[in-house]
């Protein structure tokens, strides 16, 4: 049974999802939007209560806090790990998440790569981009620096990459949060045609606050937690 302190997340749902349609329209796309619910700071009843709404999408941002959460996983669910990996987090990543989003190394990869590989798995990945060139933010620093490493992550026998991921700049300037959104949908656009690698399908990009502009500009996933659950407890 979810936690009363959920109730509000079937209303909240249906607000998004209206936006959702709502920039769809102004962008003159039909597409599915995936939402996934983000979980991190949250008990396991912010899952549950998700569940319960028909989300079957989690990111958690730390494996160890993950690993606390879910155990072995999240039954009737996907868990992605959307928050920095460390390499000596790999194995437990690998064991843990159906997907990861933040690949911003090729050495990371390749162990990543390994413990999959140990496990019969193949693990889809998406390459994270810091398109807000922000020194605070994670991610490939430019294209130059990911296409260096695709070779060798897309050497990687037991990982797929399947996406590009970013977060946009934390500002009010609606201009700048588009610019950052754009040039990852432009990257993944190249990707899947001058490069030729038809495996990238995802585009994760927008949170609570930037979901909207991000759909307009592209996103096939958005990464919602506030807009869901209200603030963390730890906020």
């Amino acid at each position: 049974m979810a936690a009363t302190a959920f109730t509000c997340l079937g209303e909240n749902l249906l607000f998004i999802k209206e936006n959702v349609d709502r920039s769809l329209s102004r962008a003159g796309r039909r597409d599915t939007i995936h939402i996934m619910a983000v979980t991190k700071g949250h008990p396991r009843e912010a899952w549950e209560a998700a569940l319960d709404a028909g989300l079957t999408l989690f990111g958690e941002n730390r494996v160890q806090e993950a690993e606390a959460k879910y155990g072995r996983g999240v039954p009737g669910g996907e868990l992605h790990l959307i928050g920095h990996l460390q390499r000596n987090k790999a194995r437990r990543a690998a064991e843990l998440f159906a997907c990861v989003q933040s690949i911003d190394k090729s050495e990371t990869a390749r162990e990543l790569d390994r413990h999959a590989s140990a496990l019969g798995k193949t693990i889809p990945i998406f390459l994270e981009v810091n398109t807000s060139k922000e020194e605070s933010k994670f991610g490939y620093a430019d294209r130059e620096a990911l296409l260096r490493d695709l070779p060798e992550i897309l050497g990687c026998a037991a990982l797929r990459v399947a996406g590009l991921m970013t977060i946009g700049p934390l500002t009010d300037d609606e201009g700048a949060v588009r610019r950052a959104f754009s040039s990852l949908c432009g990257l993944f656009d190249e990707l899947r045609t001058t490069q030729g690698l038809q495996s990238l399908t995802n585009l994760s990009m927008g949170m609570s606050h930037d979901y909207g502009i991000a759909i307009e500009e592209g996103a096939t996933m958005i990464r919602i937690g506030t807009a869901l659950f209200g603030k963390r407890p730890s906020a």
